[in-house]
């Protein structure tokens, strides 16, 4: 384990930040179609998680997915073109915001099912050691899975067959508007503990906090531990889901809301490195973003001739129905 680079920790949180801030208003002029999950506010999780992995490691993510496939090094105008629902995006504008992935930097993609990170991680990882690669993954997922059968299944395999994969639970507080005292019984570390699985709970606001108990855990899972866990007490800044701003749902009190927004990560990282790398990275993200933007927006959509590729492994296409 090595001490975290504070400015390259501040850069990812802050294209985080302003590439959701930018997909937002895409879903508002239409551009990007069906709305999205903004990940903002949760920033330093992904941030803090990805810094602690190497190159062979593998992730999977959540339907707030985009902050875990930017911090893991995904192109910021490839993945805004998947967005967009264009050809030249991350998965050919098949995938979405939902779906996104990069199997060429072990993003095996978010996932709109709650709790299937858990599942695909534990069996990725499983297989790629079998292989002989050093590998280790990191599950992200919300409080909202924590009942799932499936992740709990995970954990159970992931214990008994020393798979060593990181089981990131983002604690933002809601499943999607039931607040999470309301939904799980015990502790959250506790089904953890269960499995025989170490826990520990962390300010998943503080993008340094958060990598130093990432890099701890990877080290040890490396040399030959089991899975861990790490709970990441967070807070979403925005809607679940951008539907929210037409709708207004009303379920966190606005005091909440306030005091959480005070304790932002990209503040609080920010505040460790001199004014002017801060000005300067800045910039530099928003030059990028700009691009991305440019690039996302003149890239062609999907012709639906096409509608059918991609199925198969094999490149086959498949046949239309015989009417």
């Amino acid at each position: 384990m090595t001490d975290a680079d504070p400015v390259q920790l501040y850069r990812t949180v802050r294209l985080i930040r302003r590439f959701e801030q930018r997909a937002v208003e895409l879903v508002h002029g239409g551009q990007i179609v069906g709305g999205i999950h903004p990940y903002l506010g949760q920033e330093g999780i992904a941030a803090g998680v990805c810094a602690a992995l190497g190159a062979d490691d593998v992730i999977a993510g959540t339907h707030r997915g985009h902050g875990h496939v930017l911090a893991r090094g995904a192109d910021p105008a490839r993945m805004l073109a998947e967005l967009c629902g264009r050809v030249t995006g991350l998965n050919a504008g098949r995938g979405g915001s939902m779906h996104a992935a990069d199997l060429s930097l072990g993003i095996l993609g978010a996932n709109a099912i709650v709790g299937a990170s858990g599942a695909i991680i534990t069996g990725a990882v499983w297989a790629r050691r079998r292989r002989g690669h050093d590998t280790v993954g990191v599950s992200f997922f919300g409080d909202g899975a924590v009942n799932e059968g499936m992740l709990l299944e995970a954990f159970n395999l992931a214990a008994l067959w020393r798979v060593p994969v990181l089981f990131v639970c983002e604690n933002n507080g809601y499943a999607t508007t039931m607040p999470v005292a309301g939904a799980v019984a015990g502790t959250i570390a506790g089904r953890a503990a269960a499995f025989g699985i170490p826990a520990v709970q962390v300010d998943g606001q503080d993008p340094e906090t958060v990598y130093a108990a990432a890099a701890a855990a990877v080290d040890r899972m490396r040399a030959g531990g089991g899975p861990e866990l790490v709970e990441a007490r967070t807070y979403r800044f925005d809607a679940h889901h951008t539907f929210e701003h037409a709708v207004r749902l009303d379920y966190r009190p606005p005091d909440e809301v306030t005091r959480a927004r005070a304790r932002d990560p990209v503040r609080i990282q920010g505040e460790r490195i001199p004014d002017a790398e801060r000005v300067a990275v800045d910039a530099e993200v928003e030059a990028t973003l700009d691009a991305a933007v440019r690039f996302a927006l003149t890239s062609p959509e999907p012709d639906p001739a096409d509608a059918l590729a991609y199925l198969y492994a094999s490149g086959m296409t498949a046949r239309t129905g015989g009417g």
